[in-house]
């Protein structure tokens, strides 16, 4: 009876979301309107089939319409409804990107991992190699690199993810090693835990944190490379909708007074801001900081 008294005194424990929620309800105003921005430019990314008002590439008009009731935007040097093309170029520019970044991490950050485990020659030799690739300025490498290659979508994903892989394996590895040589690893170690174990379940768990933050900034700065091979011609290929490339299409406008090329350039710095606002939020949530 006493027990039971005892037990029912004990609050239940938060869940997860309840605690995601207090959370977000902490966030300063920078935070929310970084979220509020991503999940439009989510939004319009998954739904631009529904959202947008013409398909891709259908020529809706003449040549540099001016913005009007049927065209917000305007049209550009084909015909192309605009607003439609920059709705569009979310779902391949930022698609494109995340997944960019996302094969970055999981390179780099195994790369690093064992790199951290095993040590040895095979520390140095992933090393030295990680600083050959980072000596090279990374937007002129994959110049060259897609140049040789060719300019496909799935060229400009594995190229940029493995040039964008030296810095992750650089974080990824610099983290571990503060984890790697406490107690906890090397009772796994001792009790013949292999390394696949070590990696996943007792070192990974502890750098979580600052390698999400640490996706956030990659992201922004994929996002970026991307978009600028695309603006040289090198990136995204058309007809696909791309901001990079819709201002290098667009550009002779400005000639004239017309903002029209600066919009799809206003949309990757508001998504740049945007992300690293939220990066630096749940920078300061995982230092440990008090407000």
């Amino acid at each position: 009876m006493t027990s039971q008294t005892a037990s029912e005194r004990i609050p239940p424990q938060r869940r997860w979301w309840q605690t995601a929620w207090r959370e977000l309800k902490r966030a300063p105003i920078t935070a929310w309107f970084g979220m509020i921005v991503i999940a439009i430019y989510v939004f319009l990314a998954v739904f631009a089939h529904w959202v947008a008002p013409y398909s891709e590439n259908e020529l809706v008009g003449a040549q540099y319409e001016p913005w009007s009731s049927q065209y917000l935007f305007g049209t550009d040097q084909l015909g192309r409804d605009m607003l439609s093309r920059l709705i569009y170029g979310a779902r391949n520019t930022i698609g494109i990107a995340f997944l960019t970044t996302l094969l970055a991490f999981l390179i780099g950050g195994f790369m690093g991992l064992v790199a951290t485990v095993l040590g040895g020659w095979i520390d140095q030799l992933l090393g030295r190699a990680v600083d050959v690739l980072m000596a090279i300025p990374q937007l002129i490498f994959a110049l060259v690199l897609l140049s040789i290659v060719g300019a496909s979508i799935v060229n400009l994903i594995l190229i940029i993810a493995i040039l964008d892989s030296t810095r992750v394996f650089r974080l990824t590895r610099a983290v571990a090693m503060n984890i790697v040589v406490l107690d906890f690893v090397e009772a796994a170690k001792l009790q013949g835990e292999k390394i696949g174990w070590i990696m996943s379940r007792e070192i990974l768990p502890n750098i979580l944190p600052p390698l999400v933050a640490e996706f956030g900034l990659r992201f922004c700065f994929v996002f970026l490379t991307v978009s600028a091979l695309s603006f040289l011609g090198l990136g995204i290929q058309p007809p696909t909708a791309d901001w990079g490339s819709m201002v290098r299409e667009n550009a002779t406008l400005i000639n004239y007074g017309d903002i029209t090329p600066l919009l799809p350039a206003g949309a990757i710095a508001l998504l740049t801001v945007a992300v690293n606002f939220v990066v630096d939020w749940f920078l300061h949530k995982t230092s440990g900081l008090k407000e």
